[in-house]
C-alpha cells in the first residue's frame, strides 16, 4: 500500500508582535460608517473574550507573501531531507498574492508558487508550481491535491505552502481586522509505501457552499467616513461564518473520519483553523456530540490563535509544525496518533483529512 506521507515541515512566524492594547485607543466604525458607541477598550475586551486573541503577528515591512512562503518552505525541505530537485509539484495556497507594504494592489503574476521556486533555486522544469485559491482551508485543499496527483501517478514527492500577508489587507477601522495575521507554513508530502496500519493520509472530505454563502468572506469599501470606494478590503459577516461552520465543519471532520475507518476514541489530536477560539471548541465539541460523547477529550485540540491570530491558509500547517517540534504546552505526537485537519474559509469551503503520524 502506498499514501501520502509528511516528511518535513517548516514555519515562518512574523516577528512583529501587535497586542490587543494595541487596539485600545481605536476608533471603529460600523458598515454605515458610523463610529461604534460602545468604548474601544471594551470592544477589544470582548473581542478577546470571544476569539482568545491576546495578540498576532505581522511581517515586516520588506517581505511580502512569497517571502515567507519561501522561508518556510526551505525549512520543510530541510527537515525533510528530500533533494528539492525531486519535487515534482510545487503547491501555494493564498489569497491576496504578495502585496507590498503601503501600496493597495495584489499581485500574483507570476504565480507566488513560481517565485518561491525561484527563490529556492529549483531548476528542474519538472517541478510544476502553481497556486491555490481556496480561502483559508487552501493549505489542506494544496494537500489533498497533491495525494490525487499521488494516486494518478503524475507525481511522487511535493511541496505545499500556506502563506498569508492580511495585515496589508485590513480595514483598521473595521473591529474584525483585529482577527487578521500574518504567517506562513509548509509542509514536504511523498508518496511512499505503508503497511496497512502504517502512516499517511487515510482519508479526506471537501465541501463548496456557494449560494447566499457566497459573500460571507468577501472584499468591500472601509468602514471609515469618506473613505475611497475604489479601494477594498477584507470583509466578513462574522455572525454568518460562525452559524455556517458550527452547522457543516462537524459534519464534514465527521464524514471524513469514517471514511478513514477510524474509531473516534483514536483520534489523538484535531489540528483546526485557527479562527475563533469559542467557534473552534464549539465545533470539536459537536464532531464528538456527533458520536454520542459528550464533552471531548482534554488536550485533544492544540491551539495557536491567542498569540499568533487567524493568518489565513497558514494556521494549520504552522500549528501543526509547531506541535511537532514540541513547541506547544500539553501537544505531542507519536508515531502511529491519528489526527485530523480541518479548516473553513471564503467560499465558503469546507474541508478535512485525517492523516496517522
Amino acid at each position: 500500500m502506498h499514501r501520502s506521507v509528511i516528511t518535513g515541515t517548516g514555519s515562518y512566524i512574523p516577528p512583529v508582535v501587535q497586542s490587543n492594547s494595541d487596539f485600545a485607543q481605536h476608533v471603529f466604525y460600523s458598515a454605515n460608517q458610523q463610529p461604534l458607541a460602545t468604548a474601544p477598550r471594551e470592544i477589544v475586551e470582548k473581542f478577546k473574550q470571544i476569539t482568545g486573541i491576546e495578540e498576532r503577528r505581522y511581517t515586516t515591512d520588506a517581505l511580502n507573501t512569497s517571502d515567507i512562503g519561501a522561508i518556510a518552505a526551505q525549512k520543510a525541505i530541510t527537515d525533510s531531507g528530500v533533494n528539492p530537485e525531486e519535487i515534482d509539484q510545487l503547491i501555494v495556497a493564498h489569497n491576496f498574492g504578495n502585496v507590498i507594504k503601503h501600496t493597495i494592489q495584489t499581485d500574483a503574476v507570476p504565480s507566488l508558487a513560481s517565485l518561491i521556486k525561484h527563490q529556492l533555486g529549483i531548476r528542474n522544469p519538472h517541478c510544476v508550481a502553481y497556486d491555490i485559491l481556496f480561502g483559508c482551508p487552501g493549505w489542506i485543499q494544496g494537500v489533498i491535491t497533491a495525494d490525487a496527483f499521488f494516486k494518478a501517478g503524475i507525481a511522487k514527492k511535493a511541496l505545499v505552502i500556506g502563506a498569508e500577508t492580511l495585515s496589508r489587507v485590513i480595514d483598521m477601522y473595521d473591529r474584525d481586522s483585529m482577527i487578521f495575521s500574518d504567517g506562513a507554513g509548509a509542509a514536504v508530502l511523498e508518496y511512499k509505501e505503508t503497511p496497512e496500519n502504517g502512516q499517511g493520509l487515510l482519508s479526506a472530505s471537501v465541501q463548496t457552499h456557494s449560494l447566499e454563502e457566497v459573500d460571507y468572506i468577501h472584499m468591500g469599501q472601509s468602514y471609515y467616513p469618506g473613505s475611497d470606494p475604489h479601494i477594498r478590503y477584507i470583509k466578513m459577516k462574522g455572525r454568518k461564518v460562525y452559524e455556517y461552520a458550527m452547522t457543516y465543519v462537524p459534519v464534514a471532520m465527521k464524514d471524513c473520519l469514517d471514511k478513514s475507518g477510524v474509531n473516534i476514541h483514536q483520534l489523538k489530536k484535531v489540528f483546526i483553523h485557527q479562527a475563533n477560539e469559542k467557534m473552534d471548541h464549539g465545533i470539536i465539541k459537536r464532531l464528538y456530540q456527533l458520536y454520542d460523547i459528550a464533552q471531548p477529550p482534554e488536550h485533544v485540540m492544540p491551539m495557536s490563535i491567542h498569540w499568533l491570530g487567524n493568518s489565513s491558509v497558514a494556521t494549520v500547517p504552522t500549528l501543526f509544525d509547531l506541535v511537532i517540534k514540541e513547541q506547544v504546552t500539553h501537544h505531542q505526537l507519536s508515531p502511529g496518533d491519528v489526527v485530523l485537519f480541518a479548516s473553513v474559509g471564503a467560499g465558503m469551503n469546507i474541508n478535512a483529512v485525517c492523516y496517522r503520524y
